[in-house]
C-alpha cells in the first residue's frame, strides 16, 4: 500500500514520541509528511479504501465457506487479515436493512364484490369433492359429511370478506330460515356468523360503546372488558402504522437481542468455560453470516423472480439448509461436541431466541401503540 512521503525528523507529530523507522511505537501514527500533493492525496486515500476492500473479502470468503473458524482465528490473536468483527456487523446489517428489511404495507380486504363469484367458485369446489369421494368408494353419508364441512368452511370465509350490511342481510336471512325450519345446523351457523358480524360492527370505539348500550345491563361488559376492547380496537385501527414503526424498529430488535443470543448460546455451552465475550464474538459473525445471504438471496427472490415463484421457494429452501448447516458445523468447530449433543443444543437455542424474539416483539408492539395514542 503506497504510504506517502515519510519524515526526516524523528518526532510523532502525535503524541511527541521518538520514532525509529516510520511508525510510532507509543501511538502507531504514520510519520508522514503534513504537505502533499493533490493528486498524493486522492491516491493515499483510495490506497487505503483498497486496503479496507482486501480485507473485508479476506473476511468475508472464510467466514461463508468455513463455519466457525475466523472466530477461532480471531481470538487465538489472527487478526490482522480480519476486520473488526463490530465493524462488518455495523456496516453488514445497514446495507442489510436498506437493500433486504423494507416495510411490507399490509393490504386490507374489501368490504364488498366478488361475493357471487366467490359462491359460484365454493359450489364447483365441494361439487368436485364430493364426486372424488364417491369415486373412491367412500360411502355416501360419510362423503356428504365430509362436504358440508368443507362447504361451511368456505362460506364462513366468504361471509368475513362481505361489507357490514351484507352481513346483516344475510343473518337476517339465515334467522328467518332457522325459524321455519328450527335447524341446529343453522343455529350453529348464525351463532358463529354473528360474532363476526359483532366483530365488524366494533370496528370503532364509538360503534362498539353504541352496541353495548343496546345490550340489557347484565350483557354489558364492565370497565375492565371495555378497556382491553378499547385497546384492541385501537391496535386494530393503527395496524398500518404500528406494523410499520415494528419494521422499522427490526435493527434495533436484532441487535438488542444479540448479547441475548450469546447468552443462551452461553448456557447451552457452560462446560466449555470460556468468557461471555467469545460467545458474543462467535453469535455476530453468525449474524453476519445470515445477513450477507439475505443480501445476495432476497433481491433475486423478490425483484427476478417474483416472491411466490417455484424458483423463490427452491432458492428459501436451499437458504434454510445452507443457514442450519453453517449453524450445526460453526458449533461443532467453535465449541468441539459430538453431533447429537450438537443437535440438542441447537434446538434448544432456537426456542429460547424465538420466545425471546416473540417477547420483544410484543413490547415493541405496546410500546409504538402507547406513543401512537
Amino acid at each position: 500500500m503506497s504510504a506517502g512521503k515519510y519524515r526526516k525528523e524523528h518526532n510523532c507529530l502525535n503524541c511527541g514520541a521518538h520514532v525509529e523507522k516510520h511508525y510510532c511505537s507509543d501511538c502507531g501514527q504514520p510519520n508522514l509528511e503534513l504537505k502533499e500533493s493533490f493528486w498524493a492525496f486522492i491516491s493515499h486515500s483510495i490506497a487505503h479504501y483498497f486496503h479496507f476492500d482486501n480485507k473485508f473479502f479476506q473476511t468475508l470468503s472464510p467466514l461463508l465457506t468455513k463455519p466457525g473458524q475466523v472466530t477461532l482465528d480471531y481470538l487465538a490473536g489472527k487478526r490482522a487479515r480480519y476486520i473488526n468483527p463490530v465493524s462488518m456487523y455495523i456496516f453488514v446489517s445497514i446495507v442489510y436493512f436498506l437493500v433486504v428489511y423494507s416495510p411490507k404495507h399490509v393490504e386490507k380486504d374489501p368490504d364488498h364484490g366478488g361475493i357471487g363469484i366467490e359462491n359460484e367458485k365454493s359450489e364447483n369446489v365441494t361439487d368436485s369433492v364430493n364426486k372424488a369421494l364417491k369415486l373412491t368408494g367412500m360411502p355416501k353419508s360419510i362423503a356428504d359429511r365430509t362436504t358440508k364441512s368443507i362447504n361451511k368452511a368456505i362460506r364462513k370465509k366468504e361471509f368475513i370478506k362481505m361489507g357490514f350490511a351484507d352481513q346483516e342481510k344475510e343473518l337476517n336471512r339465515l334467522r328467518t330460515e332457522n325459524d321455519k325450519l328450527a335447524s341446529d345446523s343453522i343455529a350453529d351457523m348464525i351463532e358463529d356468523y354473528n360474532e363476526i358480524h359483532i366483530e365488524r360492527n366494533d370496528s370503532t370505539y364509538a360503534a362498539y360503546l353504541g352496541r353495548q348500550k343496546k345490550l340489557p345491563p347484565t350483557e354489558q361488559d364492565n370497565w375492565y372488558e371495555r378497556m382491553i376492547k378499547k385497546r384492541a380496537i385501537n391496535i386494530g385501527e393503527k395496524s398500518e402504522v404500528i406494523q410499520e414503526t415494528l419494521e422499522h424498529n427490526r435493527p434495533k430488535q436484532y441487535f438488542l437481542l444479540m448479547p441475548l443470543l450469546a447468552w443462551f448460546i452461553m448456557l447451552n455451552f457452560r462446560k466449555n468455560h470460556i468468557y461471555y465475550l467469545d460467545h458474543l464474538i462467535f453469535t455476530i459473525h453468525g449474524m453476519m453470516v445470515y445477513f450477507i445471504v439475505s443480501i445476495f438471496t432476497q433481491p433475486i427472490m423478490k425483484h427476478v423472480f417474483g416472491e411466490t415463484s417455484l424458483v423463490s421457494k427452491i432458492i428459501e429452501v436451499g437458504v434454510t439448509v445452507y443457514l442450519f448447516w453453517y449453524m450445526f458445523k460453526a458449533l461443532t468447530v467453535f465449541y468441539q461436541r459430538k453431533t447429537w449433543s450438537t443437535i440438542f443444543k441447537i434446538f434448544w437455542i432456537l426456542i429460547l431466541y424465538s420466545v425471546a424474539f416473540k417477547l420483544s416483539e410484543m413490547v415493541m408492539i405496546n410500546l409504538i401503540y402507547f406513543v401512537a395514542t
